[in-house]
């Protein structure tokens, strides 16, 4: 096995240094322990995993490594049976682990647990700006942050939140439909019950008027730029902006439909998709 230190967050686990990792060290940093020896070979297969994992967070974890047949007193405090055997040791305490061979993909999403992932600058940030009420301001970071970590839940719900909150009231239902059993708590519901007050409040008598005078007379422009802006209030931007974009592809110059269009466009919340998707297909109409 590898003697040299080739990363400067791992370490050889001894009596003498013990305390100073897994007592002292774990305050700070989380601590991988891997219990191994050279007679075991699942041993060797797993340990540049680790060590892999230990080079991306060199800032916020220590691979601390037990080789069993020299350490075979710190083996035993830890009650270790079988080899290989790792634990995830925080504040001290073992607080998860496992033993036996593992994918570098089990592994990763128990220690996705305990570190920090891609994208949880950016949650904090939309966090802090969804406190003070600015839903337009945090959607473009929600939106990263479920990016870069498609299963972080709780980047999930911030950005579907912020969906409901700037008026993206069908994409938020869609992106819920999405969750998973398992993942339904009480966010879920919450935004559920967000997104039907939201389309109860969208079936106005004056929305509902205005749909069935357009059904009747498809050719009248000037009704069907009415309703696109009745439909922008009711938070339903997906049907405005195409209803909006029919119009100008029957008339680009007709009435205010133009400007309209484009204030809507621009009133959308950066890194909202609907913003990029029509904006491109006004342009393609302008020039």
């Amino acid at each position: 096995m590898m003697d040299a230190m080739t990363q400067s967050n791992v370490v050889d686990i001894t009596l003498e240094n013990f305390q100073q990792v897994i007592l002292q060290q774990s305050q700070e940093k989380l601590i991988l322990v891997d219990f191994w020896a050279d007679w075991c070979e699942p041993c060797k297969d797993l340990m540049p995993i680790l060590e892999k994992i230990a080079g991306e967070y060199a800032n916020d974890m220590i691979l601390a490594r037990v080789d069993c047949d020299k350490q075979q007193e710190i083996a035993g405090q830890f009650g270790i049976r079988s080899l290989p055997t790792v634990m995830v040791v925080k504040d001290g305490q073992p607080v998860d682990g496992f033993a036996g061979a593992q994918t570098e993909g089990q592994i990763r999403e128990m220690l996705g647990k305990y570190l920090p992932q891609p994208g949880d600058e950016d949650l904090q940030k939309a966090a802090q700006l969804i406190e003070q009420g600015d839903y337009q301001g945090a959607f473009p970071f929600a939106k990263q942050a479920v990016d870069l970590s498609p299963d972080n839940m709780d980047a999930k719900y911030l950005y579907i939140d912020c969906l409901v909150e700037t008026g993206s009231v069908a994409q938020a239902k869609a992106e819920l439909e999405t969750v998973r059993l398992v993942d339904q708590d009480n966010r879920y519901q919450a935004l559920m019950g967000k997104v039907e007050l939201a389309e109860q409040a969208a079936e106005s008598p004056e929305l509902k008027k205005l749909q069935a005078d357009v059904a009747a007379n498809p050719d009248d422009l000037q009704l069907k730029i009415d309703l696109a802006v009745q439909l922008q209030q009711a938070h339903k931007p997906d049907e405005a902006l195409a209803l909006l974009l029919g119009v100008l592809q029957t008339d680009l110059n007709f009435s205010e439909g133009k400007k309209i269009m484009l204030d809507m466009i621009n009133a959308l919340a950066d890194g909202d998709p609907l913003k990029s998707l029509y904006r491109r297909k006004v342009y393609s109409l302008l020039y």
